[in-house]
C-alpha cells in the first residue's frame, strides 16, 4: 500500500521522542504531545484495524466479507503505525500458546516499524466465551437472560477476560445489548432477551466482569439493530422515538453509566433513513454530549464501507470516511478501507477537516495510554509468555515447543459454564409429572439435536463460527451431547437413539425408526432445535432469519409422530430462539427449553431430566402459541393485546419470566406500600418467599409496574426489578425492593422523560402474565410532573434476607 506524497509535506519529520513517553504526566498531556509529533499518515494509521487472516474467498464470518476485504501490504502499512489487530485468535484454528507467540511477534514488528514504537490494540469476539480454538464455549447471551443472575454472568465474564488478557488481547466485542423486538430475527440467540431492564442489568454485569480483568468491553449494536423491519438482518429500522428511548437505549445507558464500558460499536441499522454510522445525533449528541461517554466508538465490521456500498449515502471511500468521522466513529474495523489512503487524500483535498481526525485520534491514543501501550516499559510478551526468555527472537521450532502449554478451558471455566447452563435451563411444562425421570429402564432419545456436539453452541462459539470451515480440525473442547450425557446419567437404563430427521432438511424417512424406538421405551426424550450458523448456513444466527416460528425442517412431523405413540414424550428444545409450541399444548409429558447452553449443556440438561439439577431458569423471551404473524414481545400497550377487534390472538403459550421448579414456593406479603408517594420519592416494598417443598430450589421474584392511565400508551406491565432467591427446603427469605418514582418514568408527549403523577400498581409475580401476580400493591404518585434526565434512578436497591422459622 503506497503512501501518497504531498508536495507541501514537511521535509523534516518531528522528533519521535518526547514528554509523551513520561508516565508521570497525565494521559491527556502525553497524548497532546504525541499528536503534535505525528504526520497525517501516522494519525490516520491509528484509526483502523487490519485483519491479517481474512481473505475474499470461501465462507465469510462477517457480512459481505468477500466483497470488502482488500489485499494489505503489511510491511508498508505498519511503517505508519497501526491502530488495531483484528482477531488473531478468532480467524482460524490457532493453538493458544503458538498464537500468543505469533501475536507477540506481530506486535514487535508493528512497534519496530513505526517511528513511535506504538503497538496495536488487539480485539477479539467474546460473546459466548473467548472466540478462540480450544477456549471454553459458554452458553449464549439468551441463556444468560434465563438465569436472572447478574453475579453469575459477571463471574463468567471475568473468566473470559482473564483468558483473553493472558494471551495478549485488549478488547472484547461484547456484550450485545440489543433488545429482542421480533423473535424471527436470526440474532435472537445473541441477545439477552425481550425486556430492556433484564438486558440492561445482565449486560452491565458482563461489562463489569470483563473490564475487571483489564479488557475493554464493547457495547453493541448501537442502536436499533434488533428492531429491523420483518426481522431481516440489516433491514431498515422503523422504530419511533419512544420505542428507541424507552426500549432500545436503556441497556446502553446503564452499561455506560454503571458498567463504565469503554467502547461502543455502531450498528448496521438505518433509523428513519439515517445509518447509525453516519448519525451524529446518536454517536455524538446523545452518546457523548448527553451521556458523557469518553471512550472509543468502533465500526461494526465494514460498517463504514456500507455507507457507500449498501446504504448509498456516500459517494466513495473518502466520503464514507467523512460521514463516519463527522458522526463520531473513531476506529474502522475490521480492516483498512476508508480511513487509510482515502482519508488522507480527502483531508489533503479539503473534504475532511483534520480536526475530525485529531478528535478520533485523541480518543484512540487515550485508550492506548490507559492500557499501557504508550509506556516506555511496554513489552509485547503477554502474561502466558512472560518468563519465556527469547521467545520473540527464537525460531519457529522454539515457538512450537510451547504448543499445548496454554489451557483456555481449565476446570474452573468448565465449572462456571456448567453453572450457567444449569441455571439457564427452563422447565416450561411438567403436566404429567413425568419429570424428574425415576425408575426408567428404557429411554428412547430421538431427534436431530440429541447426538451432535454443535447442538450446544451458538453461532459466535468458535467451533460453529470458524471451526465449521476447518472440518479436519478437532473441536478443541469436550462437548458432551445430550445422548452421551443421558447415558452417563442413567447407567442402569437402556438408552437407545435415532435421529428421526435432520435439523432443516425435508427427509422424513427416519421418522419411522424413531417411532419404533419410542414405542419400545418407557419414556421418549425428543431433542429438537436449531443449528447455529452464519448468513443462511444455519437455522439460527447472524443472517439466519426465520420466515415464521415453526420448528425448522420436518421436526414438527417427527414430534407429531412421537406423541401419537402414546408413550410419554419429553420435548427438549435446544435452540437460539423460541419456537411455537401451541400445536402440542397439553400433549407433551414435559417441555424443557435450553438456549444454546454451551459445552456443559448436555450434562446440565441430563441433570434437569434426572432431577440432579432442580430447574430454576426463567424465560427471557416468551414462547409463542402459533408460528405465523405474531412475532410478539410482552411489552405491549392495550391495542397490542388480545381483543375483540381482531381474530388473531398474540398471547404467548409461555410468557416472559415463566419457569417451573421441582419444589414449591409460597409467597407472603411484605411491608405494605404507602398509599401516596411524591413524584420524587421512594419507598421499601417486598414479599416473603418460602420453599414449601422437600428439596432445595431457587425462585425468581419479579417486580412489574402497571400504569393504568398515562399521557402516552404504556405497556400493560414492564419489569422494573427482580431477585433470584436460593432457598433450602423449608426455609424462607424476605425480598425488599426500594422503589423510586423514577422507575415509573417514560417518554411523554413532549418527547421528554417524565414522572407523571397518578395511580400505579406494583405487581410481585412469577412471570409477566396477568394471572401470575402473587401480590399487588397500589400507590398514588403525588405532586408535580417531573422531568428526569440521565442521572435518574435506573433500578431498585434490592436486599434478600433470610427469615427465621
Amino acid at each position: 500500500m503506497a503512501i501518497p506524497h504531498a508536495p507541501d509535506a514537511p521535509t523534516a519529520l518531528p522528533d519521535a521522542e518526547g514528554p509523551w513517553r513520561d508516565p508521570s504526566l497525565s494521559d491527556a498531556e502525553r497524548v497532546d504531545d504525541l499528536m503534535g509529533r505525528m504526520t497525517l499518515e501516522e494519525k490516520t494509521a491509528q484509526l483502523y484495524g487490519v485483519w491479517v487472516g481474512a481473505d475474499g474467498d470461501g465462507d465469510g464470518v462477517a457480512p459481505h466479507q468477500n466483497d470488502m476485504v482488500d489485499p494489505v501490504d503489511w510491511d508498508s502499512l505498519i511503517s505508519r503505525g497501526l491502530g488495531q489487530l483484528t482477531r488473531p485468535f478468532g480467524t482460524a484454528p490457532v493453538d493458544p500458546a503458538t498464537g500468543a507467540v505469533a501475536l507477540a511477534r506481530a506486535q514487535r514488528e508493528i512497534a519496530d516499524a513505526n517511528r513511535f514504537g506504538i503497538p496495536a490494540l488487539t480485539h477479539e469476539e467474546c460473546l459466548a466465551g473467548f472466540t478462540a480454538w480450544s477456549a471454553t464455549a459458554y452458553p449464549v447471551p439468551l441463556a444468560w437472560g434465563a438465569t436472572f443472575d447478574p453475579d453469575l454472568v459477571a463471574g463468567m465474564a471475568r473468566r473470559i477476560g482473564e483468558d483473553m488478557r493472558a494471551v495478549g488481547v485488549h478488547q472484547g466485542l461484547a456484550p450485545v445489548l440489543d433488545v429482542v423486538r421480533d423473535l424471527r430475527w436470526g440474532r435472537v440467540e445473541e441477545t439477552i432477551g425481550e425486556d430492556p431492564y433484564l438486558v440492561a442489568t445482565l449486560g452491565t454485569a458482563y461489562v463489569q466482569g470483563l473490564q475487571s480483568t483489564g479488557i475493554i468491553a464493547t457495547l453493541k449494536h448501537f442502536a436499533g439493530y434488533s428492531a429491523s423491519a420483518g426481522a431481516r438482518n440489516l433491514a431498515p429500522v422503523r422504530a419511533g422515538a419512544r420505542e428507541l428511548a424507552d426500549v432500545i437505549l436503556p441497556p446502553f445507558e446503564m452499561a455506560l453509566r454503571e458498567g463504565g464500558a469503554r467502547s461502543v460499536m455502531h450498528s448496521y441499522a438505518e433509523i428513519d433513513g439515517v445509518p447509525a454510522a453516519a448519525d451524529a445525533r446518536l454517536l455524538t449528541e446523545l452518546l457523548r454530549e448527553t451521556w458523557g461517554f469518553d471512550g472509543t466508538v468502533v465500526a461494526d465490521y465494514f460498517g463504514i464501507g456500507f455507507l457507500e456500498t449498501l446504504h448509498k449515502v456516500a459517494a466513495g471511500r473518502g466520503d464514507a470516511a467523512r460521514l463516519a468521522l463527522t458522526a463520531g466513529v473513531d476506529v474502522e474495523l475490521p480492516t483498512v478501507r476508508a480511513y487509510g489512503d482515502a482519508l488522507v487524500e480527502a483531508v489533503r483535498d479539503g473534504l475532511v477537516p483534520e480536526a475530525l481526525v485529531d478528535r478520533a485520534l485523541r480518543r484512540v491514543l487515550l485508550q492506548k495510554c490507559e492500557l499501557g501501550l504508550l509506556d516506555p516499559d511496554w513489552s509485547p510478551l503477554p502474561p502466558v509468555l512472560q518468563g519465556s526468555d527469547g521467545v520473540l527472537r527464537g525460531s519457529d521450532g522454539e515457538a512450537e515447543t510451547l504448543r499445548g502449554t496454554v489451557d483456555l478451558d481449565p476446570p474452573g471455566n468448565r465449572e462456571t459454564a456448567r453453572l450457567v447452563a444449569e441455571q439457564s435451563c427452563v422447565l416450561l411444562a411438567n403436566d404429567a409429572g413425568v419429570l424428574p425421570l425415576r425408575d426408567t429402564a428404557r429411554i428412547a432419545v430421538v431427534g436431530p439435536r440429541a447426538d451432535d456436539p454443535l447442538a450446544m453452541l451458538g453461532c459466535y462459539s468458535f467451533p460453529s463460527h470458524v471451526g465449521v470451515s476447518h472440518p479436519g480440525i478437532p473441536l478443541g473442547v469436550d462437548i458432551p451431547t445430550v445422548l452421551a450425557s443421558l447415558t452417563d446419567e442413567f447407567p442402569g437404563a437402556a438408552v437407545r437413539h435415532a435421529a428421526g430427521c435432520d435439523v432443516d432438511g425435508p427427509d422424513t424417512s427416519g421418522i419411522a425408526e424413531a417411532v419404533r424406538l419410542a414405542q419400545d421405551a418407557d419414556v421418549c426424550v425428543a431433542v429438537l432445535g436449531d443449528r447455529a450458523g452464519l448468513f443462511g448456513r444455519g437455522t439460527s444466527g447472524e443472517g439466519c432469519d426465520a420466515a415464521d416460528l415453526s420448528l425448522p425442517g420436518v421436526q414438527a412431523e417427527l414430534l407429531d409422530a412421537l406423541v401419537a405413540t402414546g408413550v410419554p414424550v419429553v420435548a427438549v428444545l435446544v435452540t437460539g430462539r423460541p419456537y411455537a409450541l401451541g400445536r402440542w399444548a397439553d400433549r407433551l409429558a414435559a417441555v424443557v427449553q435450553a438456549f444454546f447452553p454451551g459445552e456443559e449443556g448436555g450434562p446440565a440438561l441430563a441433570g434437569v431430566l434426572s432431577g440432579r439439577v432442580n430447574p430454576s431458569g426463567r424465560l427471557p423471551v416468551g414462547v409463542p402459541y402459533g408460528p405465523g404473524g405474531q412475532p410478539w414481545t410482552y411489552l405491549q400497550p392495550p391495542l397490542g393485546l388480545a381483543g375483540g377487534v381482531s381474530n388473531l390472538d398474540p398471547t404467548p403459550l409461555f410468557p416472559f419470566g415463566h419457569g417451573l421448579s421441582y419444589t414449591t414456593f409460597q409467597w407472603e406479603a411484605g411491608p405494605p406500600a404507602p398509599a401516596e408517594l411524591p413524584t420524587d420519592g421512594s419507598a421499601d416494598i417486598g414479599v416473603v418467599v418460602r420453599n414449601t417443598g422437600d428439596r432445595d430450589g431457587a425462585e425468581v421474584v419479579q417486580l412489574y409496574l402497571h400504569d393504568p392511565v398515562a399521557q402516552t400508551t404504556r405497556p400493560q406491565v414492564r419489569l422494573i426489578g427482580y431477585a433470584r432467591v436460593e432457598l433450602a427446603a423449608g426455609r424462607a427469605a424476605q425480598v425488599r425492593f426500594r422503589f423510586h418514582a423514577d422507575l415509573a418514568s417514560f417518554t411523554g408527549v413532549a418527547g421528554r422523560r417524565i414522572v407523571e403523577p397518578g395511580d400505579l400498581e406494583l405487581r410481585f409475580a412469577t412471570s409477566s402474565a396477568p394471572g401470575d401476580a402473587r401480590h399487588t400493591m397500589r400507590l398514588r404518585l403525588t405532586g408535580p410532573e417531573r422531568t428526569v434526565g440521565h442521572d435518574r434512578v435506573l433500578h431498585p436497591d434490592t436486599v434478600v434476607e433470610p427469615v427465621d422459622g
